[in-house]
């Protein structure tokens, strides 16, 4: 396994300004003659806790006691729904812990209109209750 370091920095007036250009520069001596790939990417929120809680605390929650499954079940059974990907040979499932801000609200989203739709059972957006 390739461990590859990740150096954040950010863009002003098209010049690319590191946080830590001493370290940066460090690593490409490294790495001195050999063909690189270089890619920059926008940071992104992870989810946050409040996202967390509304997600266990009201969605799972709400679903089990409509479905008769376990958090853990309801949990799964949800990625299998709205994060599998069947653009591999192998499908797989990605982790709820790896989305986005943004990212996560498209999944809440696909889940309270499948809930409301498939199961009768409204689930409530955060800003509708309490967590």
């Amino acid at each position: 396994m390739t461990i590859t370091p990740i150096f954040c920095g950010r863009i002003e007036q098209g010049d690319l300004k590191l946080d830590r250009p001493d370290k940066f520069k460090a690593y490409l001596l490294t790495l001195d003659k050999k063909a690189v790939h270089i890619v920059i990417r926008k940071i992104q929120k992870p989810r946050s806790k409040k996202e967390n809680r509304y997600y266990w605390g009201v969605c799972i929650k709400l679903l089990c006691e409509t479905t008769g499954y376990n958090d853990d079940e309801m949990h799964d059974a949800l990625r299998m729904l709205f994060l599998r990907d069947m653009d591999k040979k192998i499908p797989t499932l990605h982790s709820t812990t790896s989305l986005t801000t943004v990212d996560f609200e498209e999944y809440l989203t696909k889940i309270r209109e499948w809930a409301i739709q498939t199961l009768n059972c409204y689930i409530p957006e955060p800003n509708e209750v309490e967590i």
